[in-house]
């Protein structure tokens, strides 16, 4: 591999503008060289707020380690120049509107036609296709029609929007994983692809998918199957201490024993009973006094050294600021100084992974407009006239059918890992011992259920006790006929048992082994125990979850976030180093860390925190640029919209079906005027959505060209109706479980990767045998005898659905 840049000699021109802009940055990471191409007055992206010091930190932050050209597409020559540009690259990212570029003659589709090498990406907020193609979205509105913004907050107030811009994060990073599948698709089989990208599809299966897995707290306490709204019910309490505040995520018996030693044994929470996480739950207002107690007095560091120390799994509330400074992610390198514009020199989270232990990230700043116009000086510019080949039918393929993945991995990002390669066809193995199962296999009390079959599909079983001599041997050999080795224990984990990174490449130098933690393989607090809502916690997100002004009210208790994103960051990078070994022949190391992948989501906030301190503080739901732009209460139960105008355009039009006397005010007409009153005005909005049914609401508003989202609850995604225009939706049938099947398909609408197969998710050892029979030759009496000693495992007779 060449050093932390496996993407080294990918061209990918990047015309994105305002979202999905870290799908080229990531891919830039990696070592790809990504070339935006900018109109003569600049992205409009450059002037995004919130601007510090003269600096658009989402520009600066999302557009690092690119180059800029500027080239005048509504100009037949800059045309002519752009497919020549097009035509000596791999892959061109494009964010227009649907049919925007074919006023122009530069049809996506029909630019892939005439370049069959070129992997052709359109990101659109609703896709090329299905009812709400044109309506126009935000990063609220996708958090709203996603179901994300209904797990958000507390039932008896108002959902609470997340911070940031969580959405079209979440959906670039899934844009990137496409892309990269396409290109790999494309070494493999000769020809490019067009992809029809959803933002609004990507955010259902990313930030938090109401199909996938779900935590272990909520996989405890509920019924294993779905999702839930926002309630009352916190698995994932918060409590103030001396400095600020601490969470615990306490599930285990042994978790709980631990605290309640901590807490010197009082006898009202001596009751076994307890020992269950659902029973503490629901006896929160008993347990809960006890805990508050003992934490008020203490620092969140003396809370979290002390409770690491006894078992507890416990970690600081941390605001952005704090996280900036803080010992661990100096240590780690989390942040990189960058002079971002002359004389402005902020904080940038260095990146997403390290890659041999070299970080793959920040390496240079956003550029100048038209700072590397050389680059076009080489192009030899393509006649705009020349005609478009006809279409032919496209083979449709499973880019991974050959590959072979060891998948360790465990509960949310461990099975979503292992699953993206098995959707995309690769062979994927799930190592497996009865001793130490998958907490999402320990909390089932029966052999399966939707989730775990939505979650672990596809994937083969074997069941092998690593402890051992005898089944380390039989690992090793697996080991030395895989192409990638998935985990996501603790750092250390692997190594006392002799299987650690160093060791698997010296098993196999062409393996990619890949590690994912909750804070990182290094650094003062690399072990602490890890679970999603403390990593959120520790990355400052948490923090900004909640209302202005509001101390303890905090939103994010019910949501599963950031596991199948740091899925996928983990998976691009190893399908990146896939994509090297191609050239070089050996594997790599890639190491993530959840938290991280947090930072990197959140990296306009921390660049202008680092630029002007104190900018980085909860908003709640109100952006300080706009006004009107709220989450307003409709007619119906806990029934929502999401509204954000804009402008003073937005402004205008909404105010063509919006008629309430009060909005007709002259001092509204600007932005500063709407802010300046904007309490005011969200009542007279609220007076008109209160009447209406949420849809009704936003059907009005996008019919004018107003970015508005209906809130949509968890249990109302299978109907919708343009998800399911779209082939979002692939029913199937597990053995084990009753009645179908509702899960996502597959990645997007693509015209050279095929769907997934989707193959029952296995039990325990369902295919120890096959494996050891077909990969490791071992015979009939081998198998039985290896069985009867323990060393492998098999699953029992299935018991039926």
């Amino acid at each position: 591999m060449t050093g932390n840049k496996p993407l080294a000699g990918l061209l990918v021109v990047d015309t994105s503008d305002g979202k999905g802009e870290m799908c080229g940055r990531y891919l830039a990471d990696l070592g790809a060289e990504v070339i935006l191409v900018e109109p003569p007055g600049g992205a409009s992206s450059r002037t995004c707020e919130p601007i510090c010091r003269g600096v658009s930190t989402y520009f600066a932050t999302h557009n690092a380690n690119k180059s800029s050209v500027v080239i005048d597409l509504d100009d037949e020559n800059g045309r002519a120049t752009f497919l020549g540009l097009l035509a000596t690259a791999d892959i061109w990212i494009e964010t227009s509107a649907p049919g925007t570029l074919s006023v122009i003659g530069l049809d996506p589709i029909d630019v892939q036609r005439r370049f069959p090498q070129l992997v052709v990406v359109s990101i659109t907020d609703f896709g090329q296709t299905g009812p709400r193609r044109d309506e126009v979205a935000t990063d609220w509105v996708q958090m709203a029609v996603a179901g994300i913004l209904s797990r958000s907050g507390s039932p008896d107030a108002a959902p609470m929007m997340p911070p940031g811009a969580l959405a079209y994060e979440s959906a670039s990073i899934q844009a990137a994983w496409a892309t990269l599948m396409a290109y790999w698709n494309r070494l493999e089989s000769g020809a490019g692809d067009y992809l029809d990208f959803s933002i609004s599809d990507a955010v259902a299966q990313v930030l938090d998918p109401p199909f996938g897995s779900i935590g272990t707290a909520a996989a405890a306490t509920g019924d294993g199957e779905t999702s839930q709204d926002r309630s009352a019910f916190q698995p994932y309490p918060i409590f103030p201490c001396r400095d600020g505040h601490v969470r615990i995520v306490v599930l285990a018996a042994r978790q709980w024993r631990a605290i309640r030693q901590w807490l010197g044994e009082p006898e009202a929470l001596a009751d076994p009973e307890l020992e269950l996480a659902h029973r503490r739950y629901a006896e929160a207002d008993l347990v809960n006094p006890y805990i508050a107690e003992l934490f008020a007095e203490r620092t969140s560091m003396e809370l979290v050294v002390e409770g690491q120390r006894r078992g507890v799994p416990i970690a600081p509330v941390l605001t952005p600021d704090a996280v900036l400074d803080s010992e661990h992610f100096v240590e780690r390198g989390a942040f990189v100084d960058l002079e971002v514009a002359p004389g402005v020199v902020g904080k940038i989270p260095s990146g997403l992974v390290e890659l041999d232990g070299e970080r793959a990230g920040i390496r240079r700043r956003a550029p100048e407009l038209g700072e590397h116009q050389h680059l076009l000086d080489t192009i030899v510019p393509y006649p705009t006239g020349t005609p478009s080949p006809s279409p032919v039918p496209a083979e449709r393929r499973l880019p991974l059918q050959g590959i072979r993945v060891l998948d360790l991995g465990v509960i949310v990002m461990g099975a979503e890992s292992g699953r993206l390669f098995a959707d995309q066809g690769a062979d994927v193995i799930k190592v497996e011992n009865r001793a130490y199962p998958d907490g999402s296999r320990a909390v089932l009390q029966r052999p399966m259920t939707r989730r775990f079959a939505i979650a672990q599909r596809g994937k083969r079983s074997f069941g092998v006790d690593l402890r051992s001599d005898n089944g380390r041997t039989i690992f090793r050999q697996l080991v030395e006929q895989a192409d990638v080795v998935l985990s996501n224990f603790k750092p250390g984990t692997l190594d006392k048992l002799g299987i650690g990174p160093s060791a698997l490449r010296e098993m196999n130098p062409r393996v990619v082994v890949a590690t994912s933690s909750a804070m990182g393989a290094t650094g003062p607090w690399s072990n602490w125990m890890g679970y999603g809502p403390l990593v959120r916690g520790v990355s400052g997100l948490t923090s900004l979850w909640r209302d202005a002004g509001d101390d303890g009210r905090f939103g994010d208790s019910a949501t599963v976030y950031p596991d199948h994103l740091e899925a996928r960051v983990v998976d691009i990078a190893v399908l990146a180093c896939l994509i090297s070994r191609r050239h070089h022949g050996v594997g790599a190391l890639v190491e993530a860390s959840q938290a991280e992948a947090i930072l990197v989501a959140m990296s306009d906030l921390f660049l202008g925190e680092s630029i002007e301190p104190g900018t980085a503080v909860p908003q709640g739901n109100s952006i300080p640029s706009q006004a009107p732009s709220g989450v307003y209460r409709c007619a119906g139960d806990d029934a929502w919209c999401v509204i954000n105008v804009r402008d003073d355009d937005d402004w205008s039009r909404m105010l063509e079906v919006v008629d309430v006397p009060t909005l007709s005010n002259s001092a509204f007409a600007t932005v500063a005027g709407r802010i300046a009153d904007r309490g005011e005005i969200d009542r007279a909005v609220t007076s008109w959505t209160s009447t209406r049914d949420p849809a009704e609401v936003a059907r009005a508003l996008q019919g004018v060209g107003v970015p508005a989202g209906a809130m949509r609850h968890v249990g109302e995604f299978g109907s919708d109706q343009h998800l399911q225009a779209r082939g979002f939706f692939r029913t199937v049938t597990h053995p084990l479980v009753r009645r179908p099947i509702l899960m996502e398909n597959g990645l997007c609408p693509s015209t050279r990767m095929a769907d997934p197969v989707l193959d029952p998710a296995p039990l325990h050892g369902e295919h120890t045998r096959d494996i050891a029979a077909e990969l490791l030759g071992m015979t009939d009496d081998q198998i039985e005898s290896a069985i009867d000693a323990g060393v492998l495992e098999e699953s029992p007779t299935p018991v039926s659905a």
